[in-house]
């Protein structure tokens, strides 16, 4: 019969951020709900995970490990996961799907499945022996594990060998910090026995 009154729009603004109108409360305008995804996702933009190794092998011999299948299926992983390449097209604005597997899969830590993790990952850049920027894509229902982040892979060499270094921005907010540096770390090393004499 009658209508309900709503407030007149409003910018609420927070730590310096306009967080756009904000209308009285309802199931979808809870304001207090945007303005915390807001700074959330201003977190995750701040937010850089590295890692760096020493590996003793030439740049091309790093290079050709990151850039073919059946090498990162043996090295990407890191410890307690094995990986399937479903796809792979190895140039920019290609990439790959893998299907990262839990060895103890009655643990439940999947993002994709409980005991899966399934990446979508496309090739940004490519410079042979000196760079890989690809931006990875996490299939999970969990807002906190899903979204996209960008990784840089870079190669220089050194008189021992290869000095990779991999940056990390935009990593979900559900994987922390010390985990994903572990599973970096992890993934170098690997790296390392694979191509190391």
């Amino acid at each position: 019969m009658g209508r309900v009154p709503t407030a007149a729009p409003q910018t609420v603004t927070v730590q310096g951020m306009v967080t756009g109108p904000r209308y009285r409360r309802g199931p979808d305008t809870d304001y207090r709900k945007r303005v915390h995804t807001m700074g959330r996702r201003q977190r995750e933009q701040e937010r850089v995970d590295r890692g760096e190794r020493i590996v003793e092998a030439p740049p091309t011999e790093v290079y050709r490990a990151m850039t073919e299948p059946a090498a990162l299926e043996a090295w990407l992983p890191p410890e307690g996961m094995t990986g399937r390449i479903e796809r792979f097209e190895p140039r920019p604005g290609g990439g790959f799907r893998m299907v990262l597997t839990y060895l103890d899969a009655r643990a439940g830590l999947g993002k994709t499945t409980e005991s899966t993790d399934v990446t979508e990952v496309g090739f940004v850049e490519l410079v042979p022996d000196e760079r890989i920027v690809q931006r990875v894509g996490f299939a999970s229902d969990d807002p906190d594990l899903s979204g996209t982040m960008t990784m840089t892979w870079r190669l220089e060499a050194v008189p021992e060998g290869t000095r990779v270094a991999v940056e990390a921005t935009g990593v979900p907010p559900g994987i922390s910090p010390g985990d994903h540096a572990a599973g970096l770390a992890s993934s170098l090393a690997n790296l390392a026995a694979h191509v190391e004499p």
